[in-house]
């Protein structure tokens, strides 16, 4: 059984360290916070070293095909026309990374969000140049979800051009940290894991792709598709409810949505594990969504689990629907036949 794998992470040094000019110094955050996350990030390297890391992870795990992304080369804080240019050339740098494996390794774009007209026009080039089958968004952008207006275009590219688009946690807003993530009775440690990778990105994340339902931009792009990490970032056990809050035939006039949230999700919205490999989460959400949502990730580096191959193996699913989950439907949505 092939595996093909979504959300995993690259980097390359150039364009980390032009990023770095732009972002805050560490000195910014608690010594003890900066600290436990040195520790926790020896993986680090593997950001970067494909031949000595990458690939014997993905050999030693059974993993046919990886399709990289930077979760975040481009601070929001770089200017647009830098961005445009930082962007460009991590796109190319990818690009020139996969076409030395390029049966092992494809790719997602990154895109300078800062300018949307820019972003649509690097994701054009991404897919049809450089060969890349989607597009990787990390957050929002100064505070802005991308539900707003202003990126329609970089939507409306991606449905055009049939790739899908891939939502993934990133820093929230420190507001909404001080609100719901600290308390008196925590240490640094506790909080600031609590408000990221803990909890706290995943719920934005999740809030971020409901407002993309809510928007409507699925009645305006209906062919468009997005991928949410993690197992959909908890908001597939709250679409019961939030299909009973937002009825259609009652609140259609207030929302203007011509389908229920559930029916969005169940058919643009597509779910990967992000190396949680919980059985009994991949099984509720086969039932829920049909086995055709659902592709594979491992969220490599950040997560290292060594039954990649063994726990969809031993699924309590049918040998068709392993198949679409290992590699069927990130073939069909990525059209990574196409490179075979």
């Amino acid at each position: 059984m092939k595996l093909i794998t979504l959300e995993e992470h690259f980097s390359d040094k150039t364009i980390a360290a032009a990023n770095s000019r732009y972002n805050p110094p560490a000195s910014s955050q608690p010594k003890e916070l900066t600290d436990f996350y040195k520790d926790r990030m020896k993986f680090g390297e593997a950001l970067f070293d494909i031949e000595a890391k990458r690939l014997p992870y993905m050999d030693a795990n059974g993993i046919t095909m990886q399709v990289l992304s930077y979760t975040s080369p481009v601070s929001d804080r770089v200017p647009a026309a830098e961005a445009v240019k930082l962007c460009t050339q991590a796109n190319s740098i990818l690009a020139r990374r996969i076409a030395e494996h390029p049966d092992r390794f494809a790719g997602f774009a990154t895109l300078p969000m800062a300018d949307p007209k820019a972003a649509a026009e690097e994701l054009e080039r991404c897919v049809k140049e450089l060969g890349f089958c989607g597009v990787l968004v990390a957050g929002q952008y100064q505070g802005h979800f991308y539900d707003e207006p202003q990126f329609f275009p970089i939507f409306a590219k991606a449905a055009e051009l049939d790739v899908p688009v891939y939502f993934h946690p990133a820093l929230i807003s420190p507001a909404v940290q001080d609100y719901y993530f600290k308390s008196p009775s925590w240490n640094v440690i506790v909080a600031g894991q609590f408000a990221s990778a803990g909890f706290g990105w995943h719920m934005d994340v999740g809030i971020h792709v409901l407002r993309m339902i809510m928007s409507g931009i699925f009645d305006k792009l209906p062919a468009l598709k997005l991928i949410s990490g993690h197992w959909g970032e908890m908001v597939p056990s709250f679409l019961e409810r939030l299909d009973h809050m937002f009825s259609v035939d009652i609140d259609s006039r207030v929302t203007g949505l011509k389908k229920s949230i559930s029916e969005y999700y169940k058919g643009n919205v597509y779910l990967t594990p992000s190396g949680i490999l919980s059985s009994m989460q991949l099984d509720y959400l086969v039932r829920l969504m049909g086995a055709e949502h659902i592709l594979y990730a491992v969220d490599y580096p950040y997560m290292q689990p060594g039954n990649v191959f063994g726990f969809l193996n031993d699924a309590n699913l049918t040998r068709e629907q392993k198949e679409l989950i290992a590699h069927e439907n990130a073939e069909r949505i990525l059209h990574l036949e196409d490179r075979q």
